[in-house]
């Protein structure tokens, strides 16, 4: 019996993740000129784990036991791009008042002050700006956060599925 795992859903990751990067890099920030915010970056980053982990486990070809790893690595990438999508929604229903001011960048600031760790610049940067709450593009009412937000529910729910499938079903 063949104890490797069915590689369809790694395949599947990665297609999906590497088109949302291209789709991200050249139409929106090549054609439309539309800059990253810094929490746009972050969910690029979490794209790009759930890319990384989906190649490995393609190139491993793992029995079950690594398969089940690969898919808890890819929940984890998936789940944190749902917060940073989540708060980045947040900030981009905030009351004009409420939202945060713009201008700081955390990532300047930890190339130039020596205290300011990497974990700080993290922690600031994840609280998002004034920047972050700007909606320069809708599809169907949504912002690109909003999609991103139901894109990472999506690859959660499919890779939590993934994890927890039964032994006979990986196979296939």
């Amino acid at each position: 019996m063949n104890n490797k795992v069915s590689l369809k859903w790694y395949w599947t990751a990665l297609i999906t993740s590497l088109s949302l990067l291209a789709v991200a890099y050249f139409y929106f920030q090549k054609e439309l000129g539309l800059f990253p915010c810094p929490l746009c970056m972050f969910q690029r980053a979490c794209l790009v784990g759930v890319a990384i982990v989906a190649l490995l486990a393609i190139l491993k070809r793992p029995g079950v036991k690594l398969h089940r790893f690969y898919a808890l690595l890819i929940t984890i990438c998936s789940a944190t791009g749902i917060s940073i999508a989540g708060r980045q929604v947040w900030l981009q229903h905030l009351p004009k008042d409420q939202v945060p001011s713009c201008g700081f960048d955390p990532i300047y600031r930890y190339g130039q002050d020596s205290a300011y760790g990497l974990f700080d610049m993290i922690a600031t940067t994840l609280h998002g700006s004034g920047d972050c709450a700007e909606v320069d593009w809708s599809f169907l009412g949504l912002s690109m956060a909003g999609w991103m937000l139901i894109i990472f529910s999506v690859m959660t729910l499919l890779s939590l599925r993934l994890l927890f499938r039964q032994k006979h079903k990986l196979t296939r």
